[in-house]
Order: structure tokens, then C-alpha cells, then sequence
């Protein structure tokens, strides 16, 4: 489904990743491990279009999809959570859903039911401002608002920045229903382990920009194997 094969990306003059390579099957989830500032952010990035690699291959069902623009990659059923969770604030939950709909192919204006029936309580308050949501509710609202553009794969960057434990093992469930229900894609930038390990069918760990190892998901039950993954 998703192929990246020797990537190389960074900054200017600065190199951060280094000859990344990682695949991805339709309807699993990816999760990738590894300290702050290892090059998991911009590895997101560049999948998504918003740095440009300098060396390697990016596909997407085959479709070498390196170097396009995000609106571009959204319309072929990318779809990108950053860190920080980037909800428009000063938006209700209902405009904010409805912007996610202008990167489908259909010209569908109206929200799913299906993101209604996951997020009950987006409905509740569709006419809130999402400013107003607490952390755990303004992530539910940017997956929602992801949904809405009908992708077939999904970034995420740590959305468990900020959130209370409950909220996390919600989101965890949520991700299983995306990949079993939905055959929904997700390359999962983490660096909770609970969250990890709810959700993950993979995972590879980053380091240095680099990818350095793999935990199987028996291995991400043994915390002392993982703290030694990530201490590469």
C-alpha cells in the first residue's frame, strides 16, 4: 500500500532523515517509536508532501507520489493529524468537519453518519466552538475531520500528547475499528506505549534518522525489550 524506500529529507542544509525505508499493508497499523527529535516529525512530513525528499522513492499503491503537493496527496487519500492536533479553533465542530470533506473525489458536502456514529459526542456539540474542547476532545474532532475526507491512509503524530489515559485507550479501540471495519491504513508517530500497544499491527523504532529495529507486538509487551529498543 505504502512503500518508502531509502528516503532522505531535511531542512535546508541540514540532513535529518538518512535512508529510511518502511512498507505498509492495507489496514494495518504502523507504529513508529523513538525519542524526541530523531526525525519521526519530518519522516510525516515528507510523506505528506510538506518537505520535499532529496533522494529516494515514496508510493502509494504503486504510484511513486515523492515531491507532490499535500492538497495533491490528500486527494489521493492521504491524510495527515499533526502534532498539536492543528483543529481550527475559532470553528464549530460542524465547519470544522465540513473542511475535511474538500479533499474527496465524490463531492460529497455533508458529514458521514458514519463520523457521527464513531464520535457521539461531535453531534452533541456540532454547533461548539473547537477551541472550547478539551485536549481529548479536540483530537477526537481532528480524526473525525480526517475521516471525513475518506482516506486510505492516515498519519498521526503522537495524538496522545496531552491526553488522559482513558481518551488514549478510546483511541485505541478506535484505530482497531479503522484498520478491521474501515481497511483503513495508519502510520502511527508515538511515543506512549499503552497506546502503542493497543493499536499496533507493526512497529519500527527511529533513531538518529534512522530506522534502527523492529518490536514485534509480543515485543511491546515486555517494556524492559522496548526501553532497550529505544536506548539504540
Amino acid at each position: 500500500m505504502l512503500e518508502v524506500r531509502n528516503v532522505r529529507a531535511g531542512y535546508g542544509q541540514v540532513p535529518v532523515l538518512h535512508d529510511v525505508s518502511l512498507a505498509l499493508e492495507q489496514g494495518e497499523t504502523l507504529v513508529l517509536l523513538g525519542r524526541n527529535g530523531v526525525g519521526k516529525t519530518t519522516l510525516l512530513k515528507t510523506l505528506i508532501g510538506i518537505n520535499k525528499p532529496t533522494a529516494g522513492e515514496i508510493r502509494l499503491n504503486g504510484k511513486d507520489v515523492g515531491g507532490w503537493a499535500p492538497h495533491r496527496l490528500a486527494h489521493a487519500g492521504v491524510a495527515y493529524v499533526p502534532q498539536g492536533r492543528g483543529i481550527f479553533g475559532k470553528l464549530t465542530v460542524e465547519e470544522n468537519l465540513l473542511v475535511g470533506l474538500r479533499s474527496r473525489d465524490d463531492g460529497r458536502t455533508t458529514i458521514p453518519d458514519a463520523i457521527w456514529d464513531m464520535f457521539p459526542i461531535l453531534r452533541e456539540r456540532i454547533q461548539q466552538q473547537a477551541g472550547t474542547f478539551s485536549g481529548g476532545q479536540q483530537q477526537m474532532l481532528a480524526l473525525a475531520r480526517a475521516l471525513c475526507g475518506a482516506p486510505e491512509l492516515l498519519l498521526l503524530d503522537e495524538p496522545s500528547e496531552g491526553i488522559q489515559p482513558s481518551i488514549v485507550q478510546q483511541m485505541g479501540d478506535l484505530l482497531k475499528t479503522f484498520n478491521q471495519d474501515m481497511n483503513l491504513t495508519v502510520l502511527l508517530v508515538e511515543q506512549n506505549l499503552e497506546l502503542a500497544k493497543r493499536a499496533a499491527s507493526s512497529c519500527l523504532v527511529m533513531e538518529k534518522g534512522r530506522i534502527a529495529g523492529q518490536l514485534s507486538t509480543d515485543d511491546l509487551q515486555n517494556e524492559d525489550k522496548v526501553f532497550k529498543a529505544l536506548a539504540l
